[in-house]
């Protein structure tokens, strides 16, 4: 009897301490609800409303943690409120508040600044503003820009810029064009940055009267890679001699890197028959009749430096006569076999002739060879064209 009265104090114990458990329970809910409600209150300016509401306006959200007291059984509860839910400034809603540290500065003339709110004609400006950013914005957005074609659709390459524009001391470029030969995107890894992205172009400018020159640029957008490259490309020209302003003055053979150029003179009413690179160089030159075999490498910027130094260093006819002592002398079809002294040297001939060396002393490449021998096929020899 004494163990069966024992169990029955030990279960009505138990039963009133749970019911104690359930009452502190209870009692904790309701004062976490009530110190929810007040933050809520005071909170209530912050909120977004209206205009501040829209999500175009973007941003950086902004938190405030509320510790909220409770006994020392729990750990204490930490609300977190997101006041930018929807992309929201505190300068940009209706109310127009002023934050000292956040859309206002925190001193002004050595003194403190506390919160305070914009007059309503000033917030009526600061709201015009915002609209009109936004109708611009979109309006930019809209506009779709019309560009020149290069050498093929998509691509960059061949694209006229236009004239140049003029220095900034005041340097006049009269009848300057720029070109892009080469457009594309580069990245650097950093340490801060990791893989920063930025442009690269290359760009020549010339006046297709035999003064042209390239350069390489970079910035972060294409703008200002392509205004770097032009500017750079202004301050080193090169002046190409040409013969009777059409082609140039003897054959040339120049190799940059892993590209060889191949240049060969041509007669009047050839045409330019080369790399599509080189075709735009020839234009902002001044060569209207050249043709050009590529071997090797076809990177852009190797094919523009081995164009550039072969035209820079070739021998005009009366370098060569100076050189010599001999009269230089050329033949014409239209002439037959009369031939024609294009230079004479300045201090005169000499009377003793060249010697002539029994192995001459000239590189020979296999396609000169095959065409030479009437071994060259060309892939269009049996396609049947229409009558002229």
């Amino acid at each position: 009897m004494k163990k069966e009265t024992k169990n029955k104090e030990e279960k009505e114990v138990e039963t009133e301490e749970k019911k104690i458990k359930e009452k502190k329970e209870v009692e904790k809910e309701k004062e976490v609800n009530e110190v929810r409600a007040k933050d809520e209150e005071e909170t209530h300016l912050l909120q977004p409303t209206g205009f501040g509401a829209l999500k175009s306006l973007g941003g950086a959200a902004h938190f405030s943690v509320l510790s909220i007291p409770v006994p020392s059984q729990h750990a204490p509860v930490s609300v977190a409120m997101q006041q930018n839910r929807h992309g929201s400034f505190f300068n940009k809603c209706r109310a127009g508040f002023l934050w000292p540290g956040l859309n206002s500065p925190i001193l002004q003339a050595n003194v403190v600044l506390k919160p305070k709110q914009r007059g309503d004609a000033e917030q009526k400006m600061k709201i015009e503003e915002i609209e009109l950013k936004k109708k611009q914005h979109e309006m930019q957005r809209k506009i779709k820009v019309k560009r020149a074609r290069g050498w093929t659709g998509n691509s960059w390459g061949g694209v006229c810029l236009g004239p140049v524009v003029d220095g900034p001391d005041g340097e006049k470029y009269e009848d300057f064009q720029a070109y892009i030969l080469e457009l594309k995107p580069v990245f650097t890894v950093t340490k801060k940055e990791s893989r920063k992205r930025s442009m690269s172009a290359l760009v020549a400018v010339g006046n297709g009267n035999g003064l042209a020159g390239f350069a390489l640029g970079k910035g972060a957008d294409k703008n200002n890679a392509l205004r770097k490259a032009t500017r750079r490309a202004m301050n080193v020209l090169y002046y190409i001699e040409r013969y009777n302003d059409y082609t140039i003055y003897h054959d040339i053979t120049k190799r940059f890197k892993r590209t060889t150029l191949l240049m060969r003179r041509q007669c009047r009413g050839y045409g330019l028959r080369c790399h599509r690179a080189i075709i735009t160089l020839c234009k902002l030159i001044g060569i209207k009749d050249l043709y050009v075999k590529v071997h090797g490498s076809t990177n852009i910027m190797n094919i523009t430096r081995a164009f550039f130094l072969g035209l820079a260093h070739q021998e005009t006819h009366q370098n060569l006569a100076d050189k010599k002592q001999l009269n230089v002398i050329e033949f014409r079809a239209e002439q037959g076999s009369l031939p024609i002294v294009v230079a004479r040297p300045e201090l005169g001939a000499r009377q003793e002739p060249e010697i002539v060396e029994d192995v001459p002393n000239s590189t020979l490449y296999w396609y000169d060879i095959k065409a030479s021998q009437g071994l060259k096929k060309s892939v269009w020899g049996k396609v049947k064209r229409p009558p002229a």
